[in-house]
């Protein structure tokens, strides 16, 4: 197993060590030791790599991701797995603001708490929030879904398109265009795969409300111009 001291090492070796592996190569776990805040650990990886981040990251880790298995032992700065692809990005601690933005494939799962705009303008990737998110949290979300075990900020899911959000505890206030829907099976089914596949359990789906758009501002449409 590969292993990086960012006490000792520098950042550039080790994305650059990530980025050089081969195709067909057995040694795919690495282990990130002292990261100690740094900014972009593990951005723009593309094999399937097992990656475990000893400590706290700063901006933008894992950011690009795709196949990658990324795994922080510690709370993330501002921006992690941002315009993730694919894989699966782990945050055991708790996340800052827009954790998962633009993500377009992949899954994030913050077992801690989210700050504000978490999932902002997601576009097809999964994020699971153990804890509470912040404010604005989905704006413009395209596609993909927002799961969130406890409570959300104010104006969720503010001028979103498809993405679907699930909330378990309370929501502060809803932004425009969003609304509560119905929990149909499919939405059980999905929840539950959800929850699956981000190691939850314990948690059952019927505690969950639904949200979406109301689909009033796809277009502009001067009877809805107070909504925007």
């Amino acid at each position: 197993m590969p292993t990086f001291d960012l006490a000792t090492s520098q950042l550039r070796d080790l994305n650059q060590a990530l980025h050089a592996v081969e195709a067909g190569t057995n040694d795919l776990d690495f282990e990130i030791l002292n990261p100690r805040g740094s900014h972009a650990v593990a951005v723009g990886c593309d094999h399937p790599l097992n990656i475990s981040v000893k400590g706290p990251v700063g901006y933008y880790c894992g950011g690009m991701n795709a196949q990658a298995t990324i795994t922080v032992k510690g709370s993330a700065g501002p921006g992690v797995a941002e315009n993730m692809m694919s894989g699966l990005v782990v945050i055991e601690g708790d996340a800052s603001q827009y954790a998962g933005a633009t993500g377009r494939g992949g899954m994030l799962v913050i077992r801690g708490n989210a700050a504000s705009r978490c999932g902002i303008s997601m576009k097809g990737i999964d994020i699971v929030v153990e804890g509470n998110i912040g404010h604005m949290s989905a704006f413009m979300g395209q596609s993909g879904n927002l799961v969130v075990l406890g409570d959300a900020g104010e104006a969720l899911g503010d001028s979103l398109y498809e993405a679907k959000l699930f909330v378990r505890g309370t929501v502060k206030s809803l932004g425009a265009d969003c609304i509560e829907k119905e929990m149909r099976p499919e939405h059980h089914e999905l929840l539950a795969g959800l929850l699956e596949k981000a190691g939850i359990t314990g948690v059952e789906t019927r505690e969950f409300k639904r949200y979406g758009s109301a689909r009033t501002l796809y277009n502009f449409n001067v009877d809805n111009a107070d909504a925007y």
